[in-house]
């Protein structure tokens, strides 16, 4: 899918890739993606989970050079992959990439055991020229979502993608709920369809959601 310059396509559960117009790419807690998946100048990892922070997936998009950024706790892990650059950062932190910028948000369960707080583990909000991207991670709604409301009202497309499977993440009413608050241009689900948690029902229940809210969603074929 073409946003402005910036090509968006969907991996698998939460696994995306970004690909501006210079050609530079940057993907997403890659997880059982396809060998049709391209290799990657920048990869994010959310947090250290099998199902988002996959070292075989990882190993077939990396490159000598490739920057990975992982919060702290993924690191032991990420030094499997040869010649590879790592970045820790944390929530809060920011990074520059030419010209696109990449900001850590926190991502955590208010209400389960699966991602707490104090891990540390990360959303990315990714800044392109005319198009802000939202990745939440695996997280719940959190207050912190609501420092992200800006990016709707401003001219740049914003884009938001939303796990909608519950159990480990918030449900498809609660993800349609947030993006409802956050009122970007597109939303789309993710963290469905990997055999980890949720199914394409989920995703389409929460497309059906923010029509209701009067939200824009889309659920994206995956490559």
């Amino acid at each position: 899918m073409q946003i402005k310059d910036i090509n968006i396509e969907f991996l698998g559960h939460s696994g995306f890739l970004f690909t501006n117009r210079t050609g530079k790419k940057i993907a997403i807690d890659p997880y059982k993606i396809s060998d049709k998946v391209p290799q990657a100048d920048l990869i994010l990892i959310t947090h250290s989970h099998y199902d988002h922070c996959s070292i075989e997936d990882i190993q077939k998009i990396a490159r000598q050079g490739t920057t990975i950024v992982i919060p702290a706790d993924a690191q032991s892990k990420i030094t499997k992959v040869n010649d590879v650059e790592i970045q820790i950062i944390e929530p809060g932190d920011e990074l520059t990439l030419g010209n696109i910028k990449i900001e850590a948000i926190p991502a955590y369960n208010t209400n389960k055991k699966f991602h707490p707080k104090r891990e540390g583990w990360l959303g990315y909000v990714i800044k392109f020229k005319e198009l802000i991207i939202y990745h939440s991670g695996d997280s719940d709604k959190i207050p912190e979502m609501k420092n992200l409301t800006g990016y709707g009202k401003k001219e740049n497309e914003f884009i938001t993608l939303l796990p909608v499977s519950g159990k480990f993440v918030m449900t498809a009413e609660e993800a349609s709920e947030i993006a409802s608050l956050l009122s970007p241009s597109l939303a789309i689900p993710m963290h469905y369809g990997a055999g980890v948690a949720g199914t394409i029902k989920d995703a389409e229940k929460f497309v059906e959601l923010c029509k209701e809210k009067n939200v824009k969603a889309k659920i994206l074929e995956r490559i």
